[in-house]
């Protein structure tokens, strides 16, 4: 979340290149829905580890490791890398879900409509990116503050990273 990945390239990759296309998997993943599970579309997506009805999970956008859990962290961390789905999901999750979804501290952890299933909890460690993302999307403070500093700059010099910006 602190590192712009604008400006991380190696002999591999370009890290906000390859973060959208990991995004943008999960995002088609879940609009082809192929465990069939119910609620799963272009405005509800985001594959991530999360609580479960029964235990948490690390669920993926892979057949077999897809348990039917949406979290909204994974569309709504997403948003420097998919600004129209991640917001077509936001939107959804609160103005169609809000009412069991939406509380206090935010979004819920994870739900499930399958099993017509909705976590308890309202998990930090999934709160934080959404806000710290969406504020990266719309001014890129956070990635800005993070890049400024010389710890970071000498750091990223040392791994032979490349420190020029891509769009």
């Amino acid at each position: 979340m602190g590192y712009d990945p604008h400006f991380i390239t190696d002999k591999y990759t370009n890290y906000f290149t390859n973060n959208k296309n990991i995004a943008l998997i999960n995002f088609r993943y879940c609009v082809k829905n192929p465990n069939h599970f119910k609620g799963y579309s272009d405005s509800c997506w985001g594959l991530t580890a999360c609580d479960g009805p029964f235990t948490y999970t690390p669920d993926e956008p892979v057949a077999n490791r897809d348990f039917g859990k949406i979290v909204p962290t994974g569309a709504i961390s997403s948003f420097p890398y998919t600004p129209m789905e991640s917001m077509k999901a936001l939107k959804n999750y609160y103005y169609n879900y809000g009412k069991f979804l939406w509380g206090e501290y935010g979004f819920r952890d994870a739900f499930d409509l399958t099993q017509n299933w909705c976590s308890e909890i309202y998990m930090g460690l999934n709160q934080a990116p959404m806000v710290v993302m969406i504020e990266n999307y719309r001014t890129g403070l956070i990635w800005k503050l993070f890049m400024s500093n010389p710890e970071i700059k000498n750091g990223l010099k040392k791994l032979e990273f490349e420190s020029t910006r891509i769009k």
